[in-house]
């Protein structure tokens, strides 16, 4: 049974049908539309001779035996944003049950090594404001004290949602033995971005993705009239955080590769008759090279605090969060880039901003890679995302080859 990318199309397609409104997808996990969406795709799985279980965690773990217990995992996530858009996440894990189809055809049921698919739970945090929770639970990064206290907008914790789909929070970290014999992991993905787009690229080899640093920045100034304090007498903490907009944009062009993004601002006040006498603004800041994205934090410690003495004002910094850069295997990357040029096309290599379950799976020492077809717009969570049809089957055919030869490469 040769691979059938058309049929994976298609699939897609009825996911959206059976998941979505005309508002966007809406399978965010752990919620009844999530649920569904688990059932579907096992009765795709159905007719092949696999084993599949949940695990500690929630994530949904699809096992073909090999003859070897060494294993290739591919993963991704049927979980999306409120909203969100048909491709993200689930064409990953789609495209997986093609692979696996064509696998057990061509092996007669026995490949050389293992191959799993894995459905990571929650890769998006909608719901709990958490992304990752699946795959950090499983390499064992997850912060039970932060995760223990998270509440949906509804004011249900996260422990007790996992419960309602029998999943003990207290255990999620068991999960980790699934890892055991991983000797690589891929995952595919729409890019979400316009890279590929504006290079009218289809395909891409992803690099790694990158390291990020949060912080929230306050300055804080001194609440006078609007009408009687002189301009030269004002403490305006607006002023002094205003700064920061145009200065991190020079950052991020100083740091060759690295974003930098300010996404939001809060003042008190917050009347129209008062001088701005707090401000708070948040920074977000990567880069996939750990000693250029330290660079851009400490260009941005020292432009606030400048900022801060030319307008008499005070300044303190709160980190938020923070993960390092997670570079990719350099071995596997090759064999991305090998598997695109082969389907004709050129290959483009790029590092990824927005974080994915990958990330966790190298952190926990698997060698990994994750090949990016081009999004249409470079727009992702939101319902008008899109990538062509054409682009779609070559990614699968692609990310096929990838699959065969990891498992070359993992049989040694």
């Amino acid at each position: 049974m040769p691979l059938n990318p058309k049929r994976t199309v298609a699939e897609l397609k009825e996911l959206r049908a059976l998941t979505g409104d005309e508002h966007g997808a809406q399978r965010v996990a752990f919620t009844p539309e999530w649920t569904k969406t688990r059932a579907w795709l096992r009765e795709k799985l159905a007719a092949l001779p696999v084993e599949t279980h949940t695990d500690a965690a929630g994530n949904l773990w699809v096992t073909l035996r090999g003859e070897s217990d060494r294993t290739l995992l591919i993963g991704g996530h049927m979980d999306s944003v409120p909203n969100g858009g048909w491709l993200d996440g689930c064409l990953n894990v789609m495209a997986g049950v093609e692979i696996l189809r064509r696998i057990n055809a061509q092996y007669g049921g026995k490949p050389p090594v293992t191959v799993r698919l894995v459905d990571w739970a929650d890769e998006e945090g909608a719901r709990f404001g958490k992304s990752l929770f699946g795959s950090s639970a499983c390499s064992g990064h997850l912060d039970m004290a932060e995760a223990r206290g998270l509440r949906d907008k509804d004011g249900i914790t996260l422990p007790d949602a996992l419960k309602a789909v029998g999943v003990d929070f207290e255990r999620v970290k068991e999960s980790g033995v699934e890892l055991k014999n991983a000797a690589a992991y891929l995952e595919l993905h729409i890019e979400q971005g316009p890279v590929l787009l504006d290079l009218g690229l289809p395909l891409g080899a992803v690099l790694g993705t990158f390291g990020v640093e949060r912080h929230a920045i306050t300055f804080y100034g001194q609440a006078a009239h609007s009408g009687s304090t002189p301009m030269n007498r004002r403490k305006d903490a607006l002023l002094a955080a205003s700064k920061m907009s145009w200065e991190i944009y020079r950052i991020a062009e100083r740091s060759h590769g690295g974003v930098c993004t300010i996404g939001s601002c809060t003042t008190k006040p917050g009347i129209v008759t008062s001088v701005v006498e707090e401000c708070r603004i948040t920074l977000d800041q990567r880069h996939l090279d750990a000693p250029a994205l330290a660079r851009m934090l400490a260009e941005a410690r020292e432009a606030s605090e400048r900022f801060a003495l030319e307008g008499n004002v005070r300044v303190s910094w709160e980190r938020i969060w923070q993960i390092a850069p997670r570079p990719f295997h350099p071995e596997l990357i090759d064999l991305c880039d090998e598997s695109i040029r082969e389907q004709g096309v050129p290959s483009h290599r790029l590092p990824s901003g927005p974080l994915h379950d990958a990330a966790e799976v190298a952190r926990a020492g698997v060698p990994t890679v994750m090949m990016f077809v081009q999004s249409l717009h470079g727009i992702s969570h939101n319902k008008i995302e899109d990538t062509k049809e054409e682009h779609l089957e070559l990614c699968v055919t692609a990310f096929d080859r990838l699959a065969e030869k990891t498992m070359v490469w993992v049989a040694g």
